[in-house]
């Protein structure tokens, strides 16, 4: 086990080195609105409803917002498994739809603050509404540190869509955050979302990133009972990102 992790942490730093200098770079737009940065710790026996929504302006003024919503009911099977269902709705200017189905698995792969970094991973299976999507899959990494009032968390992400006629391939990509803990109910921090392109046809027109500002926050309503947020507004780094991202996430916890 502990040459397991060695090898987990020596991955985080060098995967740490290769994103800093991408950063300032662009990445592939494959983002929706309402996507939201994932945590690798998992708490046995929690319950939550987690409601997102996000809107996307893009470029062109010849075209509307995207926007998207979903709502989720999730569940801590024991101290390492967290599972939860969405269904999802997008609109694209005043035409509402019915999106898509998602089912969420995030694994904690080291125990809480044992390491310098809690690991995770995620997999993620979509059904969406458009059956030329197929099916989408997402996997890969989670990871949280902490320092003191700060934390920041690192995702290095896959996607794809199987067994249709559209977006086929697999993406890879990375999300992150850094945040202040001034006190419970207010942070302050930062978000960027990023994808930089299908494994086997990397095209640099096609990257993009979305960075910006966020605030954080979460209320104790009782024992076990608790409300979280984050508001986050992000804009795109190149002429193939959305011009700007509003993005909101809160969780009930019970």
């Amino acid at each position: 086990m502990k040459s397991f992790t060695r090898y987990l942490l020596q991955s985080v730093t060098v995967s740490s080195l290769i994103l800093s200098s991408i950063s300032l770079f662009a990445a592939d737009f494959l983002s929706g609105p309402a996507d939201y940065i994932y945590t690798p710790r998992v708490t046995q026996g929690e319950r939550e409803i987690d409601m997102k929504f996000g809107s996307q302006r893009p470029r062109s003024t010849d075209d509307s917002n995207q926007s998207g919503a979903s709502i989720g009911f999730g569940y801590g099977v024991n101290s390492w498994w967290f599972t939860e269902i969405y269904v999802k709705n997008s609109w694209d200017g005043s035409t509402s739809s019915f999106d898509a189905v998602e089912w969420e698995n995030k694994f904690q792969l080291t125990e809480t603050g044992k390491y310098l970094v809690d690991v995770g991973f995620l997999l993620e299976l979509e059904r969406p509404q458009n059956r030329n999507e197929g099916y989408e899959v997402k996997y890969g990494l989670l990871m949280q540190s902490e320092w003191q009032k700060w934390q920041a968390n690192l995702n290095l992400l896959m996607r794809g869509h199987y067994a249709g006629t559209e977006n086929q391939g697999t993406f890879f990509g990375y999300q992150g955050q850094v945040k202040y803990r001034y006190q419970p109910q207010l942070e302050f921090g930062a978000q960027i979302f990023s994808w930089l392109g299908q494994v086997n046809n990397w095209d640099n027109n096609q990257q993009q990133t979305s960075v910006g500002p966020a605030i954080f926050g979460k209320t104790k309503l009782g024992k076990k009972q608790a409300i979280a947020y984050n508001l986050a507004y992000l804009w795109g780094t190149n002429e193939a990102s959305p011009k700007n991202t509003l993005r909101l996430q809160v969780e009930f916890e019970y």
